[in-house]
């Protein structure tokens, strides 16, 4: 249920948590950035009394950093790929290809989409961005039936292959909706996808804002190097909101229809819906509200990490920038809360650094209000993705 936030824990367990014989059991839902970083960890020294299990659509993670330049053509989608199947066989975790539709807090258990009810003495929670099809239906009637969704991004990998195939056979027009980071990465990287020699040539891209300027969650300086890779890859702007959905074109808020082969969703991110029956305190749009230790506020029992959760102490953006790091704090108030110890305060930092790849190998990097772009930008971006997954991987 929703209710008022607030934080009842402090970093002495609760005497009810305290530690006892036997043996521990640990769930992990969700395979995002801050759980990949907790397996590895857990390969390497795991306790003798904890068995784990980890609940997650597919037994890898397609890192998002990457999806862009994998739509633009500079990647393969295995290269932008965390296989998880070693990490899961090291620790020794037992892995559920499934998700969660429900879940009981109070009787720590969580209901899955394959029917299987799993119990748990521990559950952290990391199961990243979700697009909820039912609210943006309601937005956005047909879209459902004639748009292509994001999230979840594994599903999106999959399909991007297909409109890229179309663009080969014949011009088409992308209108991608949502100019925040994602949507602005992805239209530039198709529009350089379509430039490419192996494409007919009259393809082009729309990116239908919904109403405010694109980037306007950046700085100035940034928002204008974003509005001039826009119009290097002569993509169309249109300061107007999607409002319906149909085959071969979107309705506009104006009244206009565009004419289009391809509507990609890139709008932002809810919460599960199936969190509003959990019993866990929410934040006012149905995150987890956690506190310092990135516990629930409600029950100890429970971690919350990444996009799924929301720091009620020290509100933030929702991206994969703060669920990196969250993962090392994550795993030592784990591993304290499995040993009965004192958990460890985490403060995400004030201002992180976004880097905005721009279709081509050029890229835009923004630290508070400072921004420069180039191709070495883009360079370091690349090893800084690379490196990342490579981590993870090997």
């Amino acid at each position: 249920m929703t209710s008022t936030v607030h934080e009842t824990h402090d970093s002495t367990l609760d005497s009810s948590l305290i530690d006892t014989p036997g043996p521990k059991h640990l769930v992990l839902l969700g395979a995002g950035h801050a759980h990949v970083h907790v397996l590895q960890n857990l390969a390497e020294s795991r306790p003798a009394n904890l068995s784990i299990t980890v609940i997650a659509p597919q037994p890898r993670q397609l890192y998002s950093g990457m999806v862009p330049g994998f739509v633009a053509g500079h990647y393969t989608l295995d290269q932008c790929v965390i296989p998880l199947e070693r990490l899961l066989s090291r620790c020794g975790a037992r892995f559920i290809p499934s998700s969660g539709i429900a879940m009981d807090a109070d009787k720590q258990t969580v209901m899955l989409a394959n029917g299987e009810t799993v119990a748990y003495d521990w559950l952290s929670l990391n199961t990243g961005p979700v697009m909820d099809r039912e609210k943006i239906e309601e937005q956005m009637p047909g879209a459902r039936e004639h748009a292509l969704f994001v999230r979840p991004i594994e599903a999106f990998g999959q399909l991007w292959p297909q409109v890229a195939e179309m663009g080969k056979s014949r011009a088409v027009h992308l209108a991608v909706v949502g100019a925040g980071a994602v949507g602005l990465e992805l239209a530039m990287a198709a529009a350089h996808a379509l430039q490419a020699p192996s494409f007919r040539p009259g393809s082009r891209v729309t990116l239908v804002t919904g109403g405010p300027a694109p980037a306007q969650n950046y700085p100035d300086g940034a928002q204008i190097r974003v509005q001039q890779a826009l119009q290097r890859l002569r993509i169309t702007v249109l300061a107007d909101t999607c409002v319906g959905v149909g085959l071969g074109e979107i309705r506009l808020g104006s009244g206009a229809r565009l004419a289009c082969d391809a509507p990609l969703l890139a709008v932002g991110a809810q919460a599960p819906t199936w969190l509003a029956g959990s019993g866990l305190i929410l934040d006012s749009d149905g995150f987890v509200a956690v506190n310092r230790f990135q516990q629930s506020t409600s029950h100890p029992q429970v971690f919350a990490a990444g996009d799924v959760a929301s720091r009620v102490d020290a509100p933030h953006p929702r991206s994969g920038v703060y669920a990196v790091h969250a993962g090392p704090p994550l795993l030592a108030n784990l591993r304290a809360a499995l040993q009965a110890q004192a958990l460890q305060a985490y403060s995400p930092p004030r201002r992180a650094l976004s880097l905005l790849s721009c279709g081509e190998r050029y890229a835009i990097a923004v630290w508070g209000g400072f921004s420069v772009e180039g191709r070495w930008v883009w360079r370091w971006k690349d090893r800084i993705d690379r490196q990342f997954v490579a981590r993870y991987s090997h």
